[in-house]
């Protein structure tokens, strides 16, 4: 097993709405290790998302620990905690969130700014086949093109986690086998840990290790000795 680069204790998340509190996450504990690639598999409303938002640094815990790189971010102050969204992961959502007045070259040089050793835009534009389009604005581009250009952004800050929410999810099969190669890609010739959240229980094949999820706990973890291929899998 690889360097260990996160551990998950005691997780828990609970939303209040009026006099109602959603239990979303329940004490989850998992680790995650250096160069893994993981899919984190459940139902809407499972809390798979909400896992990933918390490691991620878009939200905060309930209670629990996250430990990143040594670093609870869990308890970690505001500075902290923001410095660690900014530079140390990388998010990649299903809509892309890419700014629209921006070309697709300046979204990702607009991330690159943010680390402190980034990976060249440019180099990363020649890896996703769009080298000719950097200059076309995001409407000027097709569902996967602009999928591709925010895998590049998440890419550029050099993160060692990246964090994908249903990558795939507002994409064609065609375009969605694309995408997947090119976060396998990242995840071999970067050697970098990237998880991916999905409901499609295919995309778990190409995987080194299946969570899943069910009512805010991680129901199982799944052992995939030999990952498939994006390529040979099918929805």
């Amino acid at each position: 097993m690889n360097e260990k680069i996160a551990e998950v204790t005691g997780l828990t998340k609970d939303y209040t709405m009026g006099e109602v509190t959603v239990n979303a996450l329940r004490g989850v504990d998992f680790e995650l290790y250096a160069g893994e690639f993981v899919v984190v598999l459940g139902p809407s409303g499972s809390g798979k998302s909400t896992i990933l938002n918390i490691i991620g640094g878009i939200d905060r815990a309930t209670s629990g620990s996250v430990i990143v790189n040594g670093t609870d971010i869990a308890n970690a102050k505001e500075r902290e905690f923001s410095k660690y969204r900014r530079s140390a992961v990388g998010f990649v959502f299903q809509f892309y969130n890419l700014i629209p007045n921006l070309t697709a070259f300046e979204n990702i040089v607009l991330a690159a700014e943010l680390s402190s050793d980034p990976i060249p835009p440019q180099e990363l534009l020649e890896a996703i086949g769009l080298a000719d389009r950097g200059g076309s604005f995001p409407t000027q581009l097709s569902g996967g093109q602009q999928q591709r250009i925010a895998i590049a952004r998440a890419i550029t800050k050099n993160p060692s986690l990246l964090l994908c929410d249903e990558p795939t999810g507002a994409l064609d099969h065609t375009t969605g086998i694309q995408v997947l190669r090119l976060l396998k890609d990242f995840n071999e010739k970067y050697k970098k840990t990237v998880v991916i959240i999905t409901h499609n229980a295919e995309i778990g094949k190409m995987g080194n290790r299946v969570f899943h999820i069910k009512d805010g706990l991680i129901d199982k973890i799944d052992i995939i000795e030999n990952p498939i291929s994006p390529e040979d899998i099918s929805w």
